[in-house]
């Protein structure tokens, strides 16, 4: 298998042998601990390495937000990477997917299939690399609320963490509810990363579990200003507001 390192001397203190690629990667902590911001800096080293990256995120409002907030986080332009990005904007009121543009699409991901109508599109889009692709999904317990798709929902993406390896998996999830189905995606993950922040945002990471890779479990200090936490954490929670009560009724 291959190897990855960041090129962040942050991460790669405690990670210097670097992540197995291909695998799955979860970030985990409670909900507004800048989880995704961490997972920002392992996709601008992906793309830096000419990986291709799927952007779906369900904190953020549009791929415009991620587009600025990538840049301000790691100062890397996402408009440059415009032929290695896929965004998915996750739309409940579809059937499937629709095409926005040229490597955007709204997408159901309340449904299974549909996850694996997006990794097709990106497999053919995105095409072959070193890296392969990154699949990057930001806050999916938000999926959870559904009464009608938990389930399915829950399993699929366990399914994806454990067993996919056509490709790298990078994902985010909040503690704050559904425990105990978030330790079971937890101890599915090749890769375990917990995150806290403490006041004044003072955001922190530490390694929990690399597959296969030495490491350090000692936790460090994630250098990201508290202006940048502060904006962007507020974005997300507003995010959040509006799409826990759709799901909810689905």
């Amino acid at each position: 298998m291959k190897k990855f390192n960041t090129g962040y001397q942050w991460l790669d203190k405690v990670m210097p042998e670097g992540l197995l690629i291909p695998s799955s990667t979860l970030i985990s902590g409670p909900g507004g601990t800048g989880k995704p911001l961490i997972a920002f800096a392992f996709i601008s080293s992906w793309l830096k390495n000419e990986g291709g990256v799927i952007m779906f995120s369900l904190q953020y409002p549009s791929p415009e937000f991620t587009v600025g907030s990538m840049k301000k986080i790691c100062g890397v332009d996402l408009n440059e990477y415009k032929k290695k990005v896929l965004y998915v904007n996750f739309n409940p009121s579809i059937q499937f997917t629709e095409k926005v543009k040229k490597l955007e699409y709204n997408a159901n991901l309340l449904k299974p299939e549909v996850w694996d109508k997006v990794i097709e599109v990106a497999e053919k889009s995105l095409g072959e690399s070193n890296l392969g692709t990154l699949f990057f999904g930001a806050a999916l317990n938000l999926l959870l609320f559904s009464k009608t798709y938990a389930e399915v929902v829950f399993e699929k993406l366990k399914r994806l963490i454990s067993e996919d390896k056509t490709m790298s998996f990078l994902f985010t999830v909040s503690t704050s509810a559904f425990k105990e189905k978030i330790k079971v995606l937890e101890e599915s993950a090749d890769n375990l990363i917990f995150a806290r922040m403490e006041e004044p945002m003072k955001l922190f990471l530490k390694i929990i579990r690399l597959k296969g890779v030495k490491f350090f479990s000692e936790e460090v200090p994630v250098p990201f200003s508290k202006y940048l936490l502060e904006e962007i954490r507020d974005t997300a929670e507003s995010q959040r507001s509006k799409i826990i009560p759709v799901v909810s009724k689905i």
